[in-house]
């Protein structure tokens, strides 16, 4: 079966028999970008974005992606942040691609417009939200009545991290068994900690050389390192749930900084490697632990890009700041 036969046969079996009531106006629809404090590295099924390991995020509050979408009368029209995008464009390729898993119940052609609050491509989780905006945004568009687990299995067809981009808060992407994904979903999880706090160190918005999806797939295929990745990965998330629920900061940030360095030891690893860091993220790195050493209650975490992510208290925040001019404050609970 094809990549787009599989998400076309997942979402019959999410939508199933319901009938479509096409909204007369557009429909809005938020949702917030994730970091993930365990990494998601790997996938075992690459049409349904399957991962071969479990992960956990927390969300970034106000900072995602707000979508707009309406039936259209000739073809496809998409714009990002107020700029149309040609058919021929990645961001429109792939938004079409998605949406055409939703064809075959009374919209033929779609109107999105797209807004990011944060930069797209760079590495801070703008297609999760995006696709997690977009898959709610369908949802309401034909007024089916899907539960959370539903949005988020339709999310993960566009973005495997799109799946806990549908919520909130603390949220766990479950891998997983079978083969046609009905059980791999994202859920939050049992803990609510507004003192946690992540914020962004922008070093670049340039779009990454590699994309995610490509530089997962060359690490599977050639990092030598990868075959303990999934057992390190199984560990630090059930390592870090138990430090979340204790509310023990100096462990989850331990934990989330380890998972990050050897998701990215196993990339540097891959032939030819993957290696996304700048100076300026080594330095931040090194920056981060001078202040810890220092005293300050601070830990970093990176996804697949060059910009650090600082995990810190909120009594904390003022002090952060003025370490680190220029740093996005989020707050995941507001």
């Amino acid at each position: 079966m094809t990549s787009t036969n599989a998400a076309l046969e997942a979402t019959r079996r999410i939508v199933g028999d319901r009938d479509s009531t096409i909204s007369d106006t557009p429909v809005e629809v938020y949702a917030p970008s994730n970091i993930a404090l365990c990494k998601y590295w790997g996938k075992r099924d690459e049409a349904l974005n399957l991962p071969i390991t479990s992960s956990l995020s927390l969300s970034l509050g106000k900072h995602g992606s707000r979508v707009v979408l309406s039936p259209a009368t000739d073809g496809d029209q998409i714009s990002l942040n107020g700029q149309d995008m040609p058919g021929s464009e990645p961001f429109a390729i792939r938004a079409s691609r998605y949406l055409d898993n939703f064809r075959h119940w009374g919209v033929q052609a779609f109107n999105v417009e797209a807004q990011n609050t944060i930069p797209t491509a760079a590495g801070l989780a703008s297609s999760a939200s995006g696709f997690a905006a977009l898959a709610m945004a369908v949802t309401k568009l034909h007024g089916w009545d899907l539960s959370p687990r539903e949005q988020s299995i339709l999310a993960r067809l566009g973005s495997g991290s799109a799946s806990r981009s549908v919520y909130h808060g603390l949220v766990e992407w479950h891998a997983g068994t079978m083969s046609d994904g009905t059980d791999s979903f994202a859920e939050p999880i049992d803990v609510e900690w507004p003192e946690l706090r992540i914020a962004i160190v922008l070093l670049s918005t340039e779009t990454k050389s590699i994309g995610s999806r490509e530089a997962m797939k060359r690490t599977v295929e050639t990092s030598p390192l990868y075959t303990a990745w999934p057992t390190l990965a199984n560990r630090d998330l059930e390592e870090m749930k138990i430090a979340l629920r204790a509310r023990d900061f100096d462990e989850a940030g331990s934990i989330a900084e380890r998972n990050a360095l050897a998701m990215h030891a196993t990339m540097m690893a891959t032939s030819p490697p993957v290696v996304y860091w700048l100076p300026e993220t080594l330095s931040t790195i090194h920056r981060v632990q001078d202040l810890r050493g220092d005293g300050m209650k601070l830990y970093f975490t990176m996804d697949a890009g060059p910009n650090v992510k600082l995990l810190y208290r909120a009594q904390d925040q003022e002090t952060i700041g003025d370490a680190f001019p220029g740093l996005i404050l989020t707050d995941s609970w507001g």
